[in-house]
């Protein structure tokens, strides 16, 4: 019996209690909104995970991706990686690998953290193929489930799998172009896989034995975005909605006929005038499905800090109603991130996702304390209050004032520090 069919049956279950607790709601609401899918609680029977619930009416999640590639191959920094994100304050975490021994590092990833873990197991399929056979046009259906029942075996507990690339999106792709072509791995595997064997996508066409390889192992499925732009100019094209469409019809019958959990991936390089536009799309296709923004970068041109260019894409999808941000770090489009950018990727993502918060769920208590202990300059208690503590005090500390009640910014004239001391204003 999946959560699904727990919450169908009006089963408040302990993760259902947990994440009520975590986020200060009611557990009927939680289950309420499992049952109508609309919240996910991402569960394994294979290990124990901190339990984290995404969708509608909870704060927004953040994932963080990691994964070896074919240049750099580095088991035990893969696992550094995984545990950074999750000290940083990741939700989540993706093992995204192509490179190296697939099983062997997800493995000694799932082991070393307690976040949900996922996966896309047609890279395993493809290259695997690539390997065995000389090119990942070779790839069998079989190859395909193969490695979603193993990775999901190893404690795997949600995948991303492009079911909606099928010869109607990829006719829609023909007939429209695009500048910047495909950016989504996985989109680019099975649309050549597709197109040399003249097929149909396995994971679309075997839609049903697919969800039932994901109920047998209680996998979350999250439908990927295999036409997601990677340049502002293709953003909201006819691919992107084609696949959309067909996403949405796939995480339908997948909740209702299956009982999986399920969330919907949205699109990548997006202008800020769309921003909302897509999110309300993405929420009005999908019945409200939990909505997982993949950045959306906002601007093409600011390599090395993408991060950034992706905070700002984040604060105001996560403002419109997206429920699951995948962060960017400074390497995106450069390099592999090391464990550096990884820790930047999450801070900087969390930090959007707060913004959101504010807005999207009126959370503003935190600010608010910042806001007077910022008046009363109580140095420890802005530390606490900020998202980042340490860094707040390494950075004062690293300028450190002759008066202690101020910063080396101000010093002697601090604003506060006069008002304070001279008339009583502001309290």
């Amino acid at each position: 019996m999946s959560i699904v069919t727990d919450a169908k049956n009006g089963t408040i279950t302990e993760e259902m209690k947990k994440v009520a607790e975590i986020e200060g709601v009611e557990p009927e609401f939680v289950r309420r909104g499992i049952a109508a899918g609309r919240i996910v609680i991402p569960v394994t029977p294979y290990r124990d995970i901190r339990v984290c619930g995404i969708g509608e009416g909870l704060t927004t999640k953040v994932n963080a991706s990691i994964g070896a590639s074919s240049d750099i191959v580095e088991e035990e920094l893969e696992v550094e990686k995984a545990k950074a994100a999750q000290a940083a304050g990741a939700d989540t975490l993706m093992e995204l690998g192509t490179g190296g021994d697939f099983l062997g590092i997800r493995k000694k990833v799932c082991d070393a953290i307690d976040l949900s873990v996922g996966s896309v197991p047609l890279y395993q399929a493809f290259i695997s193929a690539a390997k065995r056979d000389g090119s990942i046009v070779h790839m069998t259906e079989d190859d395909l489930w193969n490695a979603t029942e193993e990775q999901a075996k190893l404690g795997t507990n949600f995948m991303a799998i492009h079911t909606g690339v099928n010869n109607i999106v990829l006719d829609r792709l023909k007939a429209h172009g695009r500048y910047g072509g495909l950016c989504s791995r996985g989109g680019a595997f099975m649309s050549s896989w597709m197109l040399h064997n003249e097929k149909e996508n396995p994971l679309y066409a075997d839609f049903d034995y697919l969800c039932e390889i994901l109920k047998e192992h209680e996998v979350t499925l999250s439908t990927g975005n295999g036409m997601r732009a990677g340049a502002i100019h293709d953003a909201t094209d006819r691919a992107q909605i084609q696949e959309l469409i067909i996403n949405s019809e796939c995480a339908q019958r997948a909740h209702d006929e299956y009982d999986l959990q399920v969330i919907v991936e949205g699109p990548g390089h997006v202008p800020l005038d769309e921003v909302d536009m897509n999110v309300k799309l993405m929420k009005s296709m999908s019945d409200h499905k939990p909505f997982y923004m993949l950045g959306p970068l906002i601007t093409d041109v600011a390599p090395g800090r993408d991060h950034i260019v992706t905070a700002i894409g984040a604060s105001q999808s996560a403002a419109a109603g997206c429920d699951f941000l995948c962060y960017v770090t400074p390497a995106e489009h450069l390099a592999l991130p090391n464990k550096e950018d990884v820790i930047e990727g999450v801070k900087t993502s969390k930090i959007a996702a707060h913004v959101g918060d504010m807005v999207k769920l009126n959370k503003r208590d935190q600010d608010l304390a910042m806001a007077r202990a910022r008046r009363e300059l109580d140095w420890e208690k802005m530390y606490n209050l900020a998202l980042d503590p340490e860094l707040a005090r390494d950075v004062r500390n690293s300028r450190a004032p002759e008066d202690t009640d101020a910063c080396t910014m101000c010093g002697n004239f601090c604003a506060l520090k006069i008002v304070n001391q001279n008339y009583d204003l502001a309290k």
